[in-house]
């Protein structure tokens, strides 16, 4: 093992690591979800084309219709994080791969292997015990169930994002697509959200902090690592290792909020975990379909 390859591997990690604070930082500060959803998306649209040379190099009408459905799971992640628990916010949004195996062989003419089945099913479980595991209100989750169906539909809209960053890598060699889609999506969501966002009324100092770290820190810099990192990092090493943010999302919340997801959520979590787990390690596990 090389240093080099070492030091990608950390920046996966540290990467990872930023990620999944973001359910533990939304709901630390007194701003409405509207506001964190627009503030933090128009920092970390700013902090990703300063710091990342390859989000300005081109911009497309294929970025631009990606870009939509990124920034609707960027406003649902935020919003849903506010309504319910950080744990279910997450964990309903990473069962995306469901929706991907499921549409992929429409959109993306792709056909999955048998053991795809098997992920499936599995996700599918983890998704039921997650949703019906539905935690009592609380400060931190003041209504569970709307959140809960806007973390499905962040889940939905994520799933769009990633094949959507499929279909641009097939047409982009540099990896400049992705960034650029990050930036796009970001400031769409700021301008989306900023008409709800404001006036704003009532701001503290920590407010500001929290929606400077969220922008700045847990999105612009993680992206920053991810993309330094992912270039001497195998695809599906990387994958796994990005499993740690939703693994890690529930135990900040919990530190920071004491806020508990109960017995049916983490375990629904922990299958959704696996069934990834074991996905990313068996590749991609594709095959192209030809084209009609």
């Amino acid at each position: 093992m090389t240093h080099t390859s070492t030091a990608d591997r950390l920046r996966i990690i540290g990467a990872a690591a930023l990620f999944s604070t973001g359910g533990a930082a939304i709901k630390a500060t007194t701003l409405t979800a509207w506001q964190v959803a627009s503030f933090r998306s128009g920092l970390a649209a700013l902090a990703v084309f300063l710091l990342v040379p390859a989000a300005r190099r081109r911009w497309t009408w294929r970025i631009a219709a990606v870009s939509i459905v990124y920034a609707a799971t960027m406003v649902l992640f935020v919003v849903s994080n506010k309504a319910t628990t950080a744990a279910n916010a997450i964990f309903l949004q990473s069962a995306a791969p469901l929706y991907i195996l499921l549409l992929a062989p429409w959109l993306l003419k792709e056909r999955p292997h048998r053991s795809d089945y098997v992920t499936m099913a599995a996700l599918a479980v983890g998704l039921l015990l997650v949703i019906l595991g539905l935690p009592p209100a609380r400060a931190t989750a003041p209504n569970p169930a709307v959140g809960n169906v806007l973390a499905l539909l962040s889940g939905v809209t994520w799933a769009f994002t990633l094949m959507g960053l499929r279909w641009l890598g097939s047409t982009e060699e540099d990896g400049s697509a992705t960034m650029s889609t990050v930036v796009g999506g970001n400031a769409l969501a700021c301008l989306i959200c900023l008409p709800a966002a404001l006036p704003v009324q009532q701001a503290t100092i920590g407010d500001a902090a929290v929606v400077g770290y969220l922008g700045f820190i847990q999105i612009g810099l993680a992206y920053v690592l991810m993309t330094r990192g992912i270039r001497g990092v195998p695809a599906v090493e990387a994958s796994m290792l990005l499993l740690l943010e939703p693994a890690l999302n529930p135990v900040w919340a919990w530190l920071v909020h004491g806020e508990e997801p109960g017995t049916l959520p983490l375990l629904g979590g922990a299958v959704i975990l696996a069934a990834m787990l074991v996905r990313a390690r068996q590749g991609a596990g594709v095959r192209r379909v030809a084209a009609d």
